[in-house]
């Protein structure tokens, strides 16, 4: 999604001043939305799901409804201001886009509803008390599993048998990145496979960690989600094809940016369902009563076009299975 067609589908969302309570009428409502990753082509795609959602709920930006963005890019130290901006401003409900904003809000708020996005383990990381009766004033739509990892590991031996090697990127200072990385761990004596953490800080980093791995043969990639990695992508997508190392990645949108295979959640669907949840807020329920809910859409991307450049010849069976194939 181009970023005027993003501009033109919110219209009026944050025309009128959200901190201008005392013009508000009663009727006109406030939402805010803290997106944890960058304003780039998927994050408006995933926020823009949100806002068609409430629409085709009734909640007309504008009319009966004001949002408020904030991008926070991967900046903890920035998401951790507009949280506290929004805790201040007190709107009726804040949609947490991404797993690492969850902690700054409750840590900014425990009366505000919170309802989170692509958030893995909620209970592990002390978010809610339980995925049926979550408890305080945070509910929302977890991430993929821990566990997908050997799902990642798995795949990427499939469409890379020679690789003895692999990387695995991720942010370690956020739960997600010890997860899945734990998770991947477990397995990868089963794979006949040697893990070297790769973490997630700044593109120099990056860009060296990921050029030493690469040296000696038989490497592949396996990337983990979080805001970072979003921020990051198209560096990482350049990386391994560069240095040609199969990589998996977690979302389909880097597969058609030219990474080889993804498997993971719809998170596009993943916020329009999250709509529903502020809706329900917005019209009396209290997020304690809301049920955690797990992904309901998977989805596997290939690119054959990439698979050819690291010549690697891929079964028709996987071809057959997946999602989408770009060639």
């Amino acid at each position: 999604m181009r970023r005027r067609d993003f501009i033109t589908l919110l219209g009026t969302a944050a025309t009128a001043p959200f901190a201008a309570h005392a013009q508000q009428s009663d009727r006109i409502r406030r939402v805010a939305i803290l997106y944890s990753g960058a304003e780039d082509t998927e994050g408006r795609a995933r926020v823009s799901a949100f806002v068609q959602g409430l629409q085709q709920l009734g909640w007309t930006p504008g009319r009966n409804v004001n949002i408020e963005f904030r991008w926070a890019g991967g900046n903890t130290d920035v998401a951790r201001k507009y949280a506290a901006e929004f805790a201040a401003l007190a709107p009726d409900a804040i949609l947490a886009g991404g797993g690492s904003a969850v902690p700054l809000l409750q840590q900014a708020t425990r009366t505000v509803p919170i309802v989170f996005t692509q958030t893995p383990d909620p209970v592990g990381a002390g978010f809610v008390d339980s995925l049926a009766r979550p408890g305080g004033n945070t509910t929302g739509f977890m991430a993929l599993e821990y566990s997908v990892g050997a799902k990642w590991l798995e795949l990427l031996k499939t469409v890379a048998p020679s690789v003895t090697r692999v990387a695995v990127v991720r942010d370690a200072t956020i739960s997600a990145g010890l997860g899945f990385f734990g998770a991947i761990q477990a397995v990868a004596p089963s794979f006949r496979v040697e893990l070297t953490p790769v973490n997630l800080r700044d593109a120099a980093e990056i860009e060296r960690a990921v050029a030493a791995f690469a040296r000696p043969a038989n490497g592949g990639l396996i990337l983990t989600g979080s805001a970072l990695s979003t921020v990051h992508s198209d560096l990482i997508l350049a990386l391994a094809n560069r240095h040609k190392l199969p990589a998996i990645y977690n979302a389909r949108y880097l597969v058609e940016k030219g990474g080889l295979i993804s498997y993971g959640a719809d998170f596009v669907d993943q916020y329009r369902r999250a709509a529903g949840y502020v809706d329900r807020i917005l019209r009396g329920e209290k997020p304690a009563d809301l049920p955690v809910q797990a992904p309901t859409k998977f989805e596997m991307a290939l690119n054959l076009k990439t698979a050819k450049a690291l010549g690697l010849s891929i079964s028709q069976l996987l071809i057959s299975t997946a999602d989408e194939v770009i060639e």
